[in-house]
């Protein structure tokens, strides 16, 4: 316990002494229906809660098959805090199935708990767009929407925190129990048009005898201000488990604090091969404030105390001068 609370403090520390910017949106950004996160944080005063259940089906030809039935739900919170950029988030995924071996005696395993639960914090290290105009040519249309060479450079964050995985727990391997690390490297491009690519690459259960890399691919776009689309690529590699899954979908804004979204989940394997359905909902309480600017010149305070001092300065001058005469 005391190792995770020393990481947990280096990190914090590392984080705060960072100089970077989030970035607040006017309507909620999601991260579901995928499973990636965005490079950038809820924003400060910004609690986000995305949840949703879905349905699995998975089916193992090779030897010992397998037919596994079941559903669950996944969940995460999100809030922002002291920084635009800062964010603490609770992940989570809960499954209750069945699996069927699938031999003479038909032998059923009921099985349920926590594929993965985590509290970790997020931290937006650069943003390209920060203070940056679109500068607008009035004699080309094609030149505003055209392609830009810095839109190639991606907005970067780090991501880490604890699992809390239980023991005899049915999805992860027999030896891991207890409190072990996760970090995540992320980057997101947003094209003009409505496109953004985020990236993400995890090392998961890092302190465990199971350790997780996961890296995942996801491309969205927003073909109208209500509706968006994506297409995902998720890899998976463990000693435990691998896996390279791909995720479709889509999800609607309800309002500007409430998305709606649905996606299919599938693999191209057979050992075994995977079939999801979710759907979900993602809703943020906003008490958002813009953080004060800083100010090119001096602030209200400092030149109050200026004139103070020089009016003070000009007394002393005008008495002085009295007695001279």
């Amino acid at each position: 316990m005391n190792s995770s609370f020393k990481f947990i403090s280096a990190l914090c520390t590392l984080l705060i002494g960072s100089h970077a910017f989030g970035q607040y949106t006017d309507v909620i950004n999601s991260n579901r229906p995928g499973a990636s996160q965005s490079a950038f944080s809820v924003g400060t005063n910004v609690l986000q809660l995305e949840v949703g259940p879905y349905l699995i089906d998975e089916n193992r030809s090779p030897y010992p098959s397998f037919e596994t039935k079941g559903y669950g739900i996944d969940f995460a919170l999100h809030y922002g805090f002291f920084k635009e950029a800062f964010e603490v988030n609770i992940q989570g995924r809960f499954q209750r199935d069945t699996k069927t071996y699938n031999s003479p005696l038909n032998i059923e395993e009921d099985r349920s708990n926590f594929k993965n639960l985590n509290l970790g914090i997020k931290y937006l290290i650069y943003d390209p767009n920060k203070n940056k105009e679109e500068k607008i040519n009035i004699y080309s249309y094609h030149a505003n929407r055209g392609f830009k060479w810095r839109h190639l450079i991606p907005a970067v964050a780090v991501s880490a925190g604890l699992n809390f995985d239980s023991k005899n727990n049915p999805y992860t391997s027999a030896s891991v129990e207890g409190l072990n690390y996760r970090a995540v490297f992320i980057t997101q491009n947003n094209f003009y048009g409505g496109w953004v690519f985020v990236t993400n690459f995890m090392m998961d259960r890092i302190s465990s005898d199971q350790q997780d890399f996961h890296y995942i691919l996801t491309l969205t776009h927003s073909f109208s201000p209500k509706w968006v689309i994506f297409v995902e690529k998720h890899g998976i590699k463990s000693d435990f488990y691998a896996d390279n899954l791909v995720r479709f979908g889509g999800g609607y804004l309800f309002s500007k604090d409430l998305q709606l979204d649905s996606a299919v989940t599938f693999n191209f394997k057979d050992s075994p091969s995977v079939f999801g359905l979710n759907f979900g909902v993602s809703y943020r309480i906003d008490r958002h404030r813009d953080e004060p600017k800083a100010s090119k010149g001096t602030s209200a305070k400092k030149e109050e105390k200026r004139r103070a001092r020089a009016q003070k300065r000009a007394k002393k001058k005008k008495v002085d001068n009295f007695d001279e005469n």
